[in-house]
């Protein structure tokens, strides 16, 4: 079975096949090909394109996570394709959406109102005194030992 994406076939070592009536196939390159983004949550995948994110509970296939076989269709619905099956050249077509018009951000106003950090009061660490040592010394506290030994 082969995937064509906007007309163009997608070449793949491992095939697409029918199975109950889905459309199976790996997640490389047929995903891939897809998809802006797709993140491994440890459970399955996250598969992104634009706005539109499609989670696939998966079950590993192979010597690779690449190798894992997703139903292609219901994924790619998700992701904003359509999808038609041509029985008569086993063939998933698949119709990605034009993307949309990009939009520039908007030009800095200094007039306009900044978003500001919140202040938030820090008080000053207070210094430890020290003690201060004037006018005549002060007796030790500690005696000094002393041994009062005499060579014989």
């Amino acid at each position: 079975m082969t995937l064509a994406i906007d007309g163009r076939v997608v070449p793949a070592f491992h095939r697409a096949y029918l199975s109950g009536g889905r459309v199976i196939g790996p997640l490389a390159p047929f995903l891939t090909a897809v998809a802006d983004r797709i993140v491994f949550t440890g459970d399955g995948f996250i598969v992104s394109r634009g706005t539109r994110n499609v989670r696939v509970r998966l079950v590993p296939f192979g010597p690779s996570l690449l190798y894992t076989d997703v139903p292609l269709a219901p994924v790619l619905r998700g992701l904003g394709a359509q999808v038609s099956y041509d029985g008569a050249s086993h063939t998933l077509e698949v119709t990605l959406p034009e993307p949309g018009p990009l939009r520039s951000p908007a030009p800095f106003t200094p007039a306009a109102r900044q978003v500001a950090p919140r202040v938030v009061f820090t008080p000053r660490p207070v210094v430890t005194p020290r003690p201060i040592w004037t006018g005549s010394p002060r007796p030790r506290r500690t005696p000094i030992p002393a041994s009062f030994w005499r060579p014989p």
